[in-house]
């Protein structure tokens, strides 16, 4: 694979990269779609990375529809897919970890203690194996971009990380691989992430500066769901709270649906 890539920026090709974890939707899609825009190749990978998972999450029954997600990524005109196995990225005796940076500390870093350290070391290694031009990444993972983004800028890696747009269904729920686990009555119950946001954007047109008041409003409309793990306004750099809206702010939500875990944001 990094052959492949060095062949062809030796020949002054540029190359793109979209990491997955497969059960790829249109979200996905949309990346490699900018990735091939933006650059002469594009590599896919397709790998449910363990690390990133908790003992009590959804490792052992996240979708892995291999064969329908490589004719997806053939349909988009990719030009290379990297399929490795658990034993090719954590050999035996592997025992080398990215401590993620401090941006990694609240939110999804208080919700899932070691799920960023994961999430560095596997996008660490990828970068290692695909040394590619720029690497395209959605911004529904607000934190985990910005994550990857410090981390990037940290450790001197020569790839550009380029930040893409939440793609969302006709409803407004975005787009996840775990929308599958939804039943039709817990998709209702989802979209009040979508309402949360939808509702704390309309307070700051409105003049609301508060961000108490914009952190309660959410979390109102999410009680819905089935429990909360969040419902911030946040800084839109370093990820933490502020109590009056003076610079760039990101709200964040996440919340249970039943047993699944949904994620969303807005720029603010």
């Amino acid at each position: 694979m990094r052959t492949w890539c060095r062949e062809r920026q030796r020949d002054s090709q540029t190359v793109g990269f979209v990491p997955t974890m497969g059960a790829l939707h249109e979200g996905h899609l949309s990346l490699v779609r900018q990735a091939k825009a933006q650059c002469d190749v594009c590599v896919v990978s397709v790998f449910v990375n363990p690390t990133q998972f908790a003992a009590n999450e959804d490792l052992s029954r996240y979708p892995r529809p291999l064969e329908r997600d490589l004719q997806l990524i053939a349909n988009e005109g990719a030009d290379a897919v990297f399929l490795p196995n658990n034993g090719i990225m954590y050999p035996p005796g592997f025992g080398s970890f990215i401590l993620p940076p401090p941006v990694a500390l609240p939110l999804e870093g208080q919700s899932r203690p070691e799920h960023f350290r994961g999430v560095t070391t596997v996008v660490m290694k990828l970068l290692q194996i695909i040394p590619a031009d720029a690497a395209f990444f959605g911004q529904k993972d607000f934190q985990q971009l910005r994550v990857i983004e410090d981390m990037v800028r940290d450790l001197n890696i020569p790839t550009e990380i380029v930040s893409c747009q939440i793609v969302r269904d006709d409803d407004g729920l975005a787009l996840s691989s775990r929308n599958r686990y939804l039943s039709d009555e817990q998709r209702q119950a989802a979209l009040s992430l979508f309402r949360a946001l939808g509702r704390a954007e309309a307070m700051v047109a409105a003049g609301e500066r508060d961000t108490q008041s914009i952190e309660k409003a959410m979390t109102e409309t999410l009680a819905v769901c089935d429990s909360i793990d969040y419902a911030v306004v946040a800084e839109v750099d370093s990820l933490q709270p502020m109590r009056t809206l003076q610079r760039p702010a990101v709200a964040l939500v996440a919340a249970r649906v039943g047993n699944t875990r949904l994620i969303d944001n807005r720029i603010l």
